[in-house]
């Protein structure tokens, strides 16, 4: 089976987070036919080993992918499909840069195909204590030139209120109404705080939903929110600085993921630079305002650690999801000389 079919089955098999079963099933097969060691652990991770010895290498991508059935088809040289760039179509590049690489490796190759990284990052949870690699890679679409070094951190949380039913020509403030105020606060606390900075350095604050509720006598709101924080942020202070806001609402913080950025003056980034340029592109350094397993593992594996693989991020989690597939296949190649190189 050729890389473009393996891609092309894998965007095929519909996986969103917490239904991962089947494509794990497609992969142990699929990997143990290229010659990996494979296995799923207790969290539903798909483990597959290639090698032994040093350096250790981990290669952490995820098998599952925001709801959103999108029809798979080719056109243009272009892969539709839910997954197509976040994240199978890097995962895709994975499997097929180290298979066909095995024959001349001498050191460990481990890939882990991670479950929920769309929901609480489960898998990446599960294995962060389990693994201490000498180099990390994390399958993200970076485009097949661009080596991500750094992830905002992120900041989930939960406003609500219940309160006497008003009277919506009177006076007082419905709950919905006073929800949207703790919101405005929110917006421009982060707004305040921006002033100056460019993107990476600022808070970005989203609404995630918003829903309001009645009863007989009383009406209450509940907000989901998001703030997408910098590196080395006092996450201590904003929390302190929500509460003090709520007024007479209740908070609950549900998850927080601190902001990662990785050094470029090592091995890992070397081999990058140098197998981009070999196919004919120049390096772009990025820095994500999203999250990404990165985030979980890196201060704990203490080791290089870049996010790379093919595709426009642009693209992620929209009805649009597509992957240049010639932009996979260079992918492909680039990877195989980087595990090479180190």
């Amino acid at each position: 089976m050729d890389n473009v079919s393996i891609l092309k089955e894998l965007v095929q098999i519909y996986s969103p987070s917490g239904e991962e079963r089947e494509i794990a099933s497609y992969l142990c097969e699929r990997m143990a036919s290229l010659g990996f060691s494979v296995y799923r652990d207790e969290a539903g991770n798909v483990i597959g080993k290639i090698g032994g010895g040093k350096p250790d290498i981990v290669l952490l991508g995820h098998i599952d992918t925001v709801k959103g059935y999108i029809d798979v088809k080719e056109i243009n040289g272009k892969l539709y499909g839910r997954g197509a760039v976040d994240a199978k179509g890097p995962f895709a590049t994975f499997v097929c840069a180290v298979s066909e690489v095995k024959d001349v490796l001498r050191k460990s190759v481990t890939i882990i195909g991670a479950v929920e990284e769309e929901a609480q990052s489960k898998g990446a949870r599960y294995i962060v204590d389990k693994y201490s690699p000498d180099y990390a890679i994390v399958g993200e679409p970076s485009g097949t030139n661009g080596i991500t070094l750094g992830y905002k951190g992120s900041l989930r949380f939960e406003y609500s209120l219940k309160k006497e039913k008003v009277h919506y020509s009177g006076k007082d403030l419905t709950a919905g109404e006073e929800g949207v105020n703790f919101w405005n606060k929110v917006e421009n606390f982060c707004t305040n705080f921006s002033k100056g900075k460019k993107v990476f350095d600022a808070l970005l604050p989203s609404l995630i939903s918003i829903n309001t509720f009645e009863e007989d006598y009383t009406q209450s709101v509940v907000i989901r929110l998001n703030i997408r924080t910098p590196i080395e942020f006092d996450i201590e202070r904003l929390k302190e600085w929500i509460i003090l806001n709520k007024v007479d609402g209740e908070i609950k913080f549900i998850g927080y993921e601190p902001a990662v950025i990785s050094k470029k003056n090592n091995k890992l980034v070397r081999s990058f630079i140098k197998s981009i340029r070999a196919q004919g592109d120049e390096p772009v350094f990025k820095l994500k305002t999203g999250t990404s397993d990165m985030n979980i593992v890196a201060e704990k594996w203490g080791c290089p650690i870049v996010a790379y693989g093919p595709g426009d991020s642009s693209l992620d989690h929209t009805r649009n999801e597509h992957i240049l597939i010639k932009e996979y296949l260079k992918a492909i190649e680039v990877l195989k000389s980087v595990l090479i190189s180190l």
